[in-house]
């Protein structure tokens, strides 16, 4: 099945007529205004300190350092493009373990006592380069997210994934080969990963990082212990319990270093896992039957949404002193379209069963739903990066309806990395760097390829590994 795609959408009316079509009511501005006291230009006061703009640059799994988790110049030249974008939030550069167990491929970034300096240097490349285009850095605010990637983990150089689980589940047990006699992460366990979290957080401070992220979206471990509806002990079963891998690693960080700040990412909800379907066309479709009992966030059928939970989460993050939220959904691995709306999928994915201008609606309706209900956090939205041309036009409308406080770009920014820059001053957006979510950025590390752009940016471009990537794909 084939849609319309966003680029052949060349005026407002069209693109709203699209929307109309698919009855969609995304924000939308005609007018892009510029200056500094325009919408996307106003500052927010975060506990983490000042953020000049409204832009932010999400974070993304590097596949490109070394076996011991230090970075490479491919990873260094990423976080110097992020400190060029001109974005003033950067929510955590990208996903950096917090033990070798928990590394989500085996190049993962590291946060260990000896790549300590190595990772620091990276949010000196990124402050110095954004110094260097910008002159003004006290309004920006530069975050690290922690991690460990429990069932997706993939810490060694082998295909074979190595998962550590916090409950049984019955699709994805099988779907990352967890084995019928494995072990659940016991208690006892989840406890010593929380004091791990806490030495990674305080090496960050060490670092010169204002703040930390606590990751939990994406179906790895902290979002899948807020799904262990079904898990016993204290770690599972009742939100308070579910809760408590957070609330006890915020307390270790308020113990152990005290004037960091922390924000969370978290998937505000989830769907059932999807898989491709017969024929041709391999359209995606759903892997469990309703009831699915396994979505934070979901309504029980396995594609729909309650946030009676995730606004529950919301007001524990309240509680907790902590005003960062980044809301996503879904996860990479099981149901990319719901998280990651795109035309093209991954080669070892499945076809959009929706137009994907659907799943942007999803996240940023579901996040305003969140946004007016906690009116007082700061709340980053992801999702925008299918929008294309269309970008500016719909964060501009959403940050001044008050839906979401910043705009949040991921793999937008691996074309093209100065997108900020150019709509803050005004600047037209150079078409042939506008990320058309080929996903090649993903299909290349699910390959054991680094993960870059590599049909846009001339310097992906030129690497000898397009030829591998491009072999990989002719093999689906």
């Amino acid at each position: 099945m084939s849609y319309p795609r966003v680029s052949t959408l060349k005026t407002a009316d069209q693109f709203r007529d699209r929307l109309a079509d698919l009855n969609l009511t995304l924000p939308l501005d005609e007018q892009i205004a510029t200056g500094a006291d325009t919408t996307l230009a106003q500052p927010l006061v975060s506990t983490a300190g000042l953020i000049g703009n409204r832009f932010c640059i999400l974070p993304m799994e590097g596949w490109d350092g070394t076996t011991d988790g230090k970075p490479t110049a491919l990873t260094r030249r990423r976080w110097q493009n992020f400190g060029l974008s001109g974005a003033k939030l950067i929510w955590g550069g990208e996903a950096v373990a917090v033990r070798h167990d928990g590394r989500a491929n085996p190049r993962q970034l590291l946060m260990t006592e000896a790549n300590l300096s190595d990772i620091e240097s990276l949010r000196t490349l990124l402050v110095s380069t954004h110094a260097e285009h910008f002159s003004k850095t006290d309004d920006l605010c530069v975050g690290l997210q922690l991690t460990h990637s429990g069932r997706f983990a993939r810490p060694n150089e082998k295909k074979k994934a190595e998962p550590r689980i916090s409950y049984r589940h019955p699709v994805l047990d099988h779907r990352v080969g967890v084995a019928d006699d494995a072990p659940v992460l016991s208690d006892d366990e989840l406890k010593q990963l929380i004091d791990d979290f806490v030495a990674a957080c305080v090496r960050a401070q060490k670092a010169g990082f204002s703040w930390v992220d606590v990751k939990h979206c994406h179906g790895y471990l902290g979002h899948e212990m807020l799904s262990g509806f079904d898990r016993p002990g204290e770690f599972g079963g009742s939100f308070e319990n579910r809760t408590r891998f957070l609330r006890n690693v915020v307390a270790g960080i308020r113990a152990e270093a005290g004037t960091l700040e922390i924000g969370v990412r978290v998937s505000i909800f989830d769907f059932v896992p999807f898989e491709p379907g017969q024929g041709a066309e391999r359209l995606g479709v759903p892997s469990a039957d309703a009831p699915y009992r396994y979505a934070f966030g979901g309504d029980g059928t396995g594609q729909g949404i309650d946030l009676e939970e995730p606004s529950r989460f919301v007001r524990l993050l309240e509680e907790l002193g902590i005003d960062l939220l980044c809301t996503t959904a879904g996860s990479p691995y099981y149901n990319p379209h719901v998280q990651r709306p795109a035309i093209f999928p991954p080669s070892d994915g499945y076809q959009p069963p929706e137009d994907p201008l659907v799943g942007v609606h999803r996240q940023i309706d579901a996040t305003a739903r969140l946004k007016r209900l906690h009116p007082k956090m700061i709340v980053v939205g992801t999702g925008y990066s299918y929008l294309q041309e269309w970008i500016p036009h719909v964060g501009q409308a959403a940050v001044r309806q008050n839906r979401v406080d910043s705009v949040g770009l991921g793999r937008m920014v691996l074309s093209y990395p100065e997108l900020p820059a150019d709509v803050l001053s005004g600047r037209p957006m150079i078409r042939k760097k506008i990320c058309r979510t080929f996903s090649d950025c993903t299909t290349a590390p699910r390959n054991g390829i680094v993960s870059g752009c590599f049909p846009l940016d001339p310097f992906y471009k030129s690497m000898p590994e397009r030829e591998q990537l491009q072999a990989a794909k002719a093999d689906r």
